[in-house]
């Protein structure tokens, strides 16, 4: 599983968003002004990692002020999709079980959601109608459906799922903290399309304190230590790292992104 990813995907420079965006370069790297997108309300939170903050190479005087005029949605890198999706057009939201058996997978509980965002050249619009498929390796690195040099699992259905998004450009996904396999760092894989053959595909990334937290618990620890870490792994990119927040459950976490579809 060495060769899961190469990177294919096109992702904006900083002036061609901007150009897009049509704002100024703190406006963007603000991201969302506060209550533009819509949220789902999860339960008690306390942060565990990530940032509220601008980059640190926006000025912080430019990111407050930015926030009046930023975009309600933040664009994003698009990525490869990896030799390991699978179109199951399995529309669920929790989708740590496999159909097939009701097995669920053991895990730390994550609730992913996602806010999507139609970008134009005067802001962002929620993006309703829109399929976004979610899926990833389990605790221990595997991958369903698919025949790997590592495991078969064909036929099998864990951890992969899709919701279609709501009137807010929502769509929220119960599923376990990822694990790790040789090559990768974490990460979780999504894709957004619509009913106009708009395709976006990429992946998100996680805070490495956290990822070392977890993977001291069962059933990640029998792993044993990784080998590439987000500073190693040749795809990942801080613009998809998500800030994830502890719960009574387990953990939680929100993406925001915009999509370009013109």
């Amino acid at each position: 599983m060495d060769n899961d990813d190469r990177q294919i995907g096109y992702v904006l420079s900083r002036r061609e968003a901007l150009k897009l965006l049509g704002v100024a370069s703190g406006a963007l790297l603000a991201g969302c002004a506060p209550g533009a997108v819509p949220t789902t309300s999860a339960p008690s939170q306390t942060p565990v990692s990530g940032s509220t903050t601008a980059p640190s190479d926006v000025p912080t005087e430019a990111a407050s002020a930015a926030t009046d005029t930023a975009p309600a949605c933040i664009v994003r890198p698009e990525q490869t999709e990896g030799p390991y999706f699978v179109d199951e057009k399995l529309e669920r939201s929790d989708i740590r079980s496999d159909p097939t058996t009701g097995e669920v997978k053991e895990g730390e509980l994550l609730a992913l959601t996602f806010n999507v965002s139609q970008v134009t050249g005067s802001g962002c619009t929620p993006l309703a109608g829109a399929t976004v498929d979610v899926w990833h390796c389990d605790a221990l690195g595997v991958y369903s459906d698919v025949s790997d040099p590592g495991f078969n699992t064909a036929g099998q259905k864990f951890l992969r799922g899709y919701q279609v998004t709501d009137a807010n450009g929502t769509a929220a996904f119960t599923t376990i903290y990822p694990g790790w396999y040789s090559g990768r760092t974490v990460h979780i894989h999504f894709k957004v399309r619509t009913d106009q053959n708009f395709e976006f595909t990429s992946q998100l990334f996680f805070d490495e304190a956290l990822s070392d937290q977890v993977f001291t618990q069962a059933p990640y620890a029998s792993k044993g230590q990784r080998n590439t870490l987000n500073s190693t792994d040749n795809i990942y990119d801080d613009l998809l790292l998500l800030t994830v927040t502890q719960t009574d459950q387990g953990y939680a976490a929100t993406f925001d992104i915009g999509l370009q579809m013109a």
